[in-house]
């Protein structure tokens, strides 16, 4: 159910009515965080993807849950008239259904590298545990074993616009309604 009030005429696009009407500049701001993570993370399309999908999982955002960055980002960026030069679509293959049946099971699942492991712990942690996650000397010497410095900046800002902005989409029940134009799906 969607949390603010929404004409009937425009009840098909809540989030989009409110970035018309509703605190402008912030929106415009964590499009623009949100674009900046699509377009410019080094993060292999694997590694964002595992991350993504555990703070999708973890936050409750219906739309992240069904959203795959492989299929999905380039549309996105169409919608808004843009053509990136570059994509996180760019940095390797795309996870299959497999991959994110078993985010929620990273621990355990044979699907995962040891650095996409690393990529949903982090994420996991960083949704759930960020003080203890901070303090945690034995998990960041296997971040610093797997990750350069940059990547771990560049991880830590992907699942902070993941957090915050799933978390917004799904308590607002933005996520009540879908914010991308359908997309052709291949058959199951």
């Amino acid at each position: 159910m969607v949390r603010i009030t929404i004409p009937l005429g425009e009840a098909g696009g809540p989030y989009d009515y409110a970035v018309r009407n509703h605190a402008r500049s912030i929106m415009a701001a964590a499009a623009g965080l949100s674009a900046a993570v699509y377009r410019d993370s080094v993060l292999s399309l694997r590694e964002f993807e595992g991350a993504r999908m555990r703070t999708a999982e973890l936050n409750g955002c219906s739309i992240c849950r069904d959203f795959r960055a492989g299929r999905d980002a380039p549309a996105m960026f169409t919608v808004a008239g843009e053509t990136p030069g570059h994509l996180v679509t760019d940095n390797g293959p795309a996870p299959d259904e497999a991959f994110y049946a078993a985010v929620a099971d990273w621990r355990t699942s044979p699907l995962y590298s040891p650095r996409e492991r690393l990529a949903i712990e982090f994420a996991e942690r960083f949704a759930t545990e960020p003080q203890v996650l901070s303090g945690d000397e034995p998990f960041w010497e296997r971040m610093h074993e797997q990750f350069s410095d940059g990547e771990i900046v560049d991880l830590a800002h992907c699942v902070a616009s993941w957090v915050g902005l799933g978390r917004v989409a799904h308590v607002l029940g933005f996520d009540t309604v879908c914010l991308t134009p359908p997309v052709a799906r291949e058959p199951a």
